[in-house]
């Protein structure tokens, strides 16, 4: 038995927004979409998209006793982040600042951290945070 590798499965609002963002914006190939869930690569890197739409919490009276009642309240949307290993990542930077995504906090390049890695960070549609690093050699 072998455990092969991990997946990240980010909340989003909209499937159908989502899944062209992760392809126009953050040059991702669809596998699979439907309306509650899509499949995204590039390269070896895969994300799962799934619907946090459920907006009915908003009816109810007891939202501040249980605000998370179905797991995929619309609020949820966005408060995701995964980390994906890269190579190159100047270039990945360059790509990402050319097509707009980079997080609002971004320097002009890559940043090196404290435990040994050169990383860039970048939002989705909804705001969940893609950290794309690099080990620094």
């Amino acid at each position: 038995m072998t455990f092969a590798a991990t997946t990240p499965a980010l909340p989003v609002r909209r499937i159908d927004a989502a899944a062209a963002f992760y392809a126009e914006r953050l040059g991702f190939t669809v596998l699979h979409q439907d309306s509650g869930f899509a499949r995204v690569v590039r390269d070896e890197a895969e994300i799962h998209l799934w619907a946090a739409s459920d907006s009915t919490w908003r009816d109810r009276d007891d939202v501040l006793e249980r605000p998370v009642l179905s797991g995929a309240e619309d609020f949820i949307a966005g408060t995701a982040s995964c980390r994906i290993r890269v190579t190159s990542i100047g270039s990945v930077h360059a790509e990402l600042a050319a097509r707009d995504v980079l997080h609002p906090t971004d320097t002009g390049r890559p940043a090196r951290t404290d435990w040994g890695t050169l990383e860039v960070n970048a939002l989705d549609l909804d705001g969940n945070l893609l950290t794309l690093w690099e080990p620094v050699s």
